[in-house]
């Protein structure tokens, strides 16, 4: 480790990295061990998946679970690409609308002032500590009574409210100083303008986390599709995938969830590796005050 008073130069590699580096090393190999698994798996072909004792890494890689995958998914009677479509318009629109109404929210409780906004706050932290089936039967009678059943809005509206989200979000509005807010006022700008012109551009980090946590949340949820959903062409990827590899859960079927994993599970890999760098940025600034 570096002394008190010395600097690491970034650009040369020193003793004081080398010893970072060793001290590193072996977790990131630890947490990566996983990932590398679910990708060799996926490509196991049928012996290696049931090797004894079971092997990490594909000796011979073949493409036959995948392969496999598409057959099964072609006789189901509704094709894989509705269910491909179903899941990325429910993301996107998701994504969108949660973002918007989580940075609005941010701004609201962390620069404006009205009475009744610590109350809100608190409420927020309060839901962090639910669980979604904690109010399954409230959403349900909600999503029934609005007539929005066997429609992507049923998919849509449980999943637009993340707690842990705004909580990110609103850590980070709070870093912004208040005279840049002032002197906006005082420039006649209105609280709509600050909050677009102003804000988002100073928070593009936490949101970028924020997209990241809707993201998991929707792209995994099958609670949707299982509770608001009796139309299997209107039901998400997520819950075909995981029926069909409960529908084949023999030994043949091991392959088809082998791959059926790692399809659904690469799109989250990808986001998370493009947006790392604004991630680290907000979990190093949320509790900053």
């Amino acid at each position: 480790m570096a002394y008190r008073g010395s600097k690491i130069d970034p650009k040369k590699m020193g003793k004081d990295q080398v010893k970072i580096l060793l001290l590193i090393l072996p977790l990131v190999i630890f947490m990566a061990l996983p990932i590398v698994y679910i990708i060799n798996h996926a490509f196991k072909p049928m012996d290696e998946l049931f090797a004894f004792p079971p092997t990490f890494f594909v000796r011979r890689p073949t493409l036959d679970n995948f392969t496999n995958l598409i057959k099964v998914s072609r006789n189901s009677g509704i094709p894989l690409s509705r269910y491909i479509f179903n899941s990325f318009v429910i993301t996107l629109v998701t994504i969108g609308l949660s973002l918007v109404f989580t940075t609005l929210a941010a701004f609201s409780l962390s620069k404006l002032k009205y009475r009744g906004r610590n109350m809100l706050m608190q409420i927020n932290q309060i839901a962090i500590m639910f669980v979604a089936t904690a109010v399954s039967i409230p959403r349900y009678l909600i999503i029934a009574k609005l007539g929005l059943v066997d429609s992507y809005l049923a998919h849509i509206l449980p999943l637009l409210s993340v707690p842990v989200a705004l909580f990110l979000v609103k850590q980070f509005v709070d870093q912004v100083p208040q005279v840049l807010i002032e002197a906006a006022y005082i420039d006649g700008a209105s609280d709509f303008h600050i909050y677009r012109k102003l804000i988002i551009p100073m928070i593009k980090p936490a949101i970028a986390t924020a997209a990241i946590l809707v993201f998991q949340q929707v792209w995994t949820n099958m609670e949707t599709s299982n509770f608001y959903i009796n139309d299997d062409s209107m039901k998400s990827l997520t819950f075909y995938m995981n029926s069909l590899t409960n529908a084949n859960n023999t030994v043949a079927g091991q392959g088809i969830a082998a791959a059926a994993t790692l399809i659904m599970f690469i799109p989250n890999l990808v986001l998370f590796i493009l947006l790392q760098k604004n991630v680290m940025n907000t979990m190093a600034h949320s509790g900053i005050k």
